[in-house]
């Protein structure tokens, strides 16, 4: 896991997952340095991974002084460490919604007097600065919910703007302007089909108008949970968000496939 610092504001705690046949996905957690400190989503749920994240938090700040831990949506890829930081972190809420708290009682006893449950156009006071919830216009979880931070300027947009990267190296960046641009948008319109499907078969208008709101908060910089920090890219980003629904949607590998795979390892 990598640590990247983005100013004063935020720190990114950046791991990666590969995916065979696409390439190496980031999966990022964010550290928002507010009044009232902000941990944005807790890593990957894979043996070990709940240790290595404490580790690297304690590095950029003690968990103790953590006060809100901002889940975007509770998928295994963003909740790896959640209940272990709760536990360092007794101070802190969580902040979900009502039906990210449904999805996590299917699987663990929610400490219901420690959540703080918040809805698409609601802010939070974390003290120096307002968050704004939103639901990006991409998803994969009908719970996921961003946010603008108002002092900063950056929008930190879950799943959504994701694409995996064709390297390691790539994917543990501090900057997405690493990434050639063609292969960065392939690698988008790629990670929308695989990543919301849906797309491909919505109401193209009203799926635009999920995207105005996006458009006219202008951030200053784009965090995605997996995707590198993307600073000044917002005209960029709205542009393929517009032609996401007209790429080539996305079949897996079927059963002849996995098979030809195992016997060419074998």
């Amino acid at each position: 896991m990598n640590v990247h610092r983005l100013g004063r504001d935020v720190s990114v705690l950046n791991d990666q997952a590969p995916v065979p046949g696409l390439g190496f996905l980031p999966v990022n957690a964010f550290v928002l340095h507010a009044a009232e400190a902000v941990v944005v989503d807790t890593g990957l749920s894979l043996p070990g991974k709940a240790d290595d994240f404490l580790d690297r938090l304690s590095t950029v700040i003690d968990p103790k002084d953590v006060r809100w831990v901002w889940l975007t949506h509770p998928d295994r890829d963003h909740t790896g460490a959640l209940f272990e930081l709760l536990a360092a972190a007794p101070q802190a809420r969580l902040v979900t919604t009502f039906l990210g708290v449904g999805l996590l009682s299917c699987q663990w006893e929610m400490p219901m007097h420690r959540v703080y449950l918040l809805n698409p156009g609601q802010a939070l006071d974390v003290g120096d600065r307002t968050l704004t919830a939103f639901r990006p216009p991409l998803y994969d979880s009908p719970a996921t919910v961003g946010f603008h931070d108002n002092r900063s300027g950056v929008c930190f947009s879950s799943d959504c703007f994701g694409a995996p990267m064709a390297s390691p190296e790539l994917a543990a960046s501090g900057d997405v302007g690493a990434v050639a641009a063609d292969d960065l948008r392939a690698g988008q319109l790629l990670w929308a089909a695989v990543d919301s499907p849906w797309v491909h078969i919505t109401d193209r208008g009203g799926y635009e108008d999920t995207i105005q709101p996006l458009r006219a908060m202008d951030p200053s910089m784009i965090l995605s949970t997996h995707l590198p920090p993307a600073i000044g890219r917002t005209s960029e980003f709205v542009d393929m968000l517009v032609n996401a629904p007209r790429a080539t949607p996305f079949v897996g590998p079927d059963q002849r496939a996995l098979e030809e795979t195992l016997a060419s390892i074998t």
